[in-house]
């Protein structure tokens, strides 16, 4: 048998550390497109992190399943992804 079984997915073909910092940037994306009064209100009130903890914990998950643990814990992607996108470049997470 020749080739994979199923079609080769691009994304998951690159550099492991590209991929993990996509995702990370891809998952919280979606919490800002998703909620974007819940942001505003978020970043006005000071409360972003109050806000947004269980979806966080839910992408989190998610990031860890797909990355795995080590590269997870172990790369600064998820934190920048918070700070630079949900947070609008404010160190808060």
């Amino acid at each position: 048998m020749s080739g994979p079984l199923r079609p080769v997915n691009p994304f998951l073909v690159q550099d492991p550390k590209q991929k993990a910092r996509r995702l990370a940037r891809a998952l919280v994306s979606d919490l800002v497109v998703y909620h974007p009064a819940r942001r505003q209100q978020g970043l006005r009130d000071g409360t972003l992190a109050q806000l947004f903890k269980e979806e966080i914990e839910k992408s989190w998950q998610e990031y860890v399943e797909q990355v795995g643990a080590d590269m997870a814990k172990n790369t600064p992607f998820w934190t920048e992804a918070l700070n630079e996108i949900l947070a609008g470049g404010a160190k808060l997470f």
